[in-house]
């Protein structure tokens, strides 16, 4: 018998039969409610309704135009809808498929651009498992570990991580931004760095937000040396952190961004976001794609932004995210040394009396989370944060809900 690679672990028990709104049921006939989303993708929910329609609406008509050959409708429709949506400037779009492709094309384009070789990103970041992607990635070895040897010309400056570090979060900020100057003198010079890559929140690597300071940081020195600032907005974009995009948090203007998941509420699709002056600097036959800008995702997209606007799920990310992060921190125990989070994205860290990270009660309390009915992942470099990732469309009462869980859950962990 074939079987799927014995590398794919499995996070939770559950073989799904469907899913509707934030609810999976399984075929042993059991309703859970998904605190996981796809990893942040199901942003409008598990089938909701009116992009299930868009979607076999456009099968029905066009599956698959490929569009440096033809164009279609869907494609011109999304491009038109994300210019309200999409921050001051970035007015030119190439599609993709994955995050992965995205980070890859915004890399191609910032190296082309520049006509410099190198990028920084920040330690605990997730870009993807590509050779190029995985080499920028730093948020747990098990990335980029066994296919060596990576990509040159990437260099990772800290993050202001500062639970991790023990400081307040100016002496984290100040931190970080001290040793990227030190990377300029010893590693990269800036007349020779393309590109800063950064997520507003790291995502894979434990759910920690940056905050003004550092995102102002980084683009004071952008400017100073003409440095392109992308942000990698894959798992933070359309809503998720309670506004449109996660680093309009801080006040911040990107050069690039990338975007993924949530766009499409489950359909494969991703793209970057540029200025049309910076996207002409790439060179000539530089992006394509067979599956990119796919006319089904794309009509899957368009309808996925439709409900985000009219069902006002931006403002819903920002209220239920607060309900959650205080929740989730009144019913913290002593193994958890810090929760946090952004909207819609929230994390506990789990840790030993000693401090240090605690896999095991970690991965328990996940586990025994799915056994209660409330699918949940792990992240982090040691594995040991446990973040929910609700949908969009989460209602408080779910809220409600999952933190009873989650409370019954540390009381028995």
């Amino acid at each position: 018998m074939t079987r799927l690679s014995p590398l794919l672990a499995q996070a939770t028990p559950v073989t799904v039969d469907h899913g509707e709104g934030c609810y999976l049921y399984g075929t042993d006939g059991r309703r859970y409610l998904d605190f996981t989303a796809g990893i942040g993708v199901t942003s409008t929910g598990h089938c909701h309704p009116h992009v299930v329609e868009a979607a076999r609406r456009q099968v029905g008509s066009l599956i698959h135009g490929q569009y440096t050959t033809v164009m279609h409708q869907p494609m011109l429709e999304l491009v038109d809808r994300l210019g309200s949506v999409l921050p001051e400037g970035l007015d030119s779009l190439f599609f993709a498929n994955s995050g992965s492709e995205a980070v890859e094309a915004s890399l191609r384009l910032s190296r082309q651009a520049t006509g410099r070789p190198n990028v920084i990103v920040f330690h605990g970041g997730f870009h993807g498992r590509t050779v190029a992607t995985a080499t920028m990635t730093t948020s747990g070895t098990r990335f980029s570990a066994g296919f060596s040897p990576l990509m040159g010309g990437v260099h990772v400056a800290p993050f202001p991580n500062a639970y991790r570090y023990g400081w307040s979060e100016e002496e984290a900020t100040a931190f970080a931004l001290k040793e990227l100057d030190y990377i300029f003198a010893t590693l990269t010079a800036p007349n020779e760095t393309a590109a800063f890559v950064v997520e507003p929140v790291l995502g894979e690597g434990g759910y920690v937000p940056g905050n003004t300071a550092f995102f102002q940081g980084l683009r004071e020195r952008a400017d100073r040396y003409g440095i392109l600032l992308v942000i990698d907005e894959i798992q933070t974009g359309f809503g998720r952190t309670g506004k449109f995009f996660g680093h309009q948090h801080f006040d911040v203007r990107p050069d690039i961004i990338t975007i993924a998941k949530g766009l499409a509420s489950g359909f494969p699709l991703s793209g970057i976001a540029a200025s049309e002056e910076l996207m002409s600097k790439g060179w000539p036959g530089s992006q394509g794609g067979t599956y990119g800008g796919n006319a089904v995702s794309c009509a899957a997209a368009v309808a996925t932004l439709e409900v985000i606007e009219k069902e006002d799920l931006v403002a819903n990310a920002a209220a239920r995210g607060a309900q959650l992060l205080d929740g989730a921190r009144r019913n913290a125990i002593d193994g958890i040394g810090d929760v946090r989070g952004l909207g819609l994205l929230v994390g506990s860290e789990f840790t030993a009396a000693d401090g240090s990270a605690d896999r095991a009660k970690a991965a328990a309390a996940q586990q025994l989370a799915a056994k209660k009915g409330l699918l949940l992942l792990t992240c982090g470099a040691h594995m040991n944060v446990v973040r929910m990732i609700p949908p969009l469309i989460v209602t408080a009462d779910q809220i409600e809900d999952a933190l009873k869980i989650w409370s019954e859950v540390l009381d028995e962990v």
